[in-house]
């Protein structure tokens, strides 16, 4: 169990400097020799990586040439035209099954991975980190599933909430201002899964993501008020008749 999860935090964090962009589509990854070496793993366990990534379209393999990093999910989904809340009702709706599914098969070891991120929220170094917790801790409630589908799932629903400025903003807007929330919650989840209890898990997943949704529609309702008061300042200034009576 403890190479399997060495196994996914390489996957992970290769996945993650593509996300990044220290890997660009159409560059090829460092040799399998110099990845074992950075990862201090055996080539197995690299190739085992790497035939995960190719599963989640991340890399492509040439024989005879390499492993080279594919477009992005994230680039493939910005010419959709998908908002925030339809996001989050998807999310809600996969990773609520997915919580259900991973109270019957959760290792201890996730358990103990899971509670790490709960103290990387409660104890951020920045934003950042909040981020690297909260993603941390759905991918490996997806990967406790043991569902290749499902871990897939919820890894292209993540890349969808990078697609666009709109979405990006919106989570934003909400999550840098409610850790304290996220955390309540994402422990309820954790608890849930501790008990083993598919119901609970379900439950604490979809009464996170019921809150998160309510809190995009206020930021949406706010900044539709700012913009209201903008213009009806810029009509006030046109229109004033401060200056006649004077």
């Amino acid at each position: 169990m403890k190479n399997r999860r060495l196994f996914w935090r390489i996957v992970e964090s290769i996945e993650a400097s593509i996300n990044k962009g220290d890997f660009t589509p159409g560059s090829r990854l460092p040799p399998e020799r110099e990845l074992a070496e950075r990862f201090e793993v055996s080539r197995p366990t690299i190739r085992e990586a790497i035939i995960a990534l190719e599963v989640r379209e991340k890399v492509e393999v040439k024989t005879g040439s390499g492993v080279y990093v594919l477009e992005t999910a994230t680039q493939s989904y910005k010419n959709q035209n998908i908002s925030a809340f339809e996001l989050t009702q998807a999310r809600a709706l996969v990773e609520g099954e997915v919580a259900a599914l991973a109270a019957t098969s959760i290792t201890d070891d996730e358990l103990e991975d899971l509670h790490k991120t709960l103290v990387m929220m409660e104890n951020p170094k920045d934003a950042d980190s909040i981020e690297k917790a909260d993603k941390m801790f759905h991918n490996i409630i997806a990967g406790a599933t043991r569902n290749g589908a499902m871990i897939l799932s919820v890894n292209n629903l993540w890349a969808l909430r990078a697609s666009t400025s709109e979405i990006i903003d919106d989570y934003k807007s909400v999550c840098s201002k409610d850790n304290n929330l996220t955390l309540t919650e994402h422990t309820a989840i954790y608890n849930a899964l501790k008990e083993k209890n598919a119901t609970k898990a379900r439950l604490a997943m979809h009464q996170h993501f019921n809150r998160l949704i309510n809190a995009l529609f206020d930021a949406v309702e706010t900044r539709a008020l700012e913009e209201v008061k903008r213009k009806n300042s810029e009509k006030r200034g046109l229109y004033s008749l401060e200056s006649l009576i004077k």
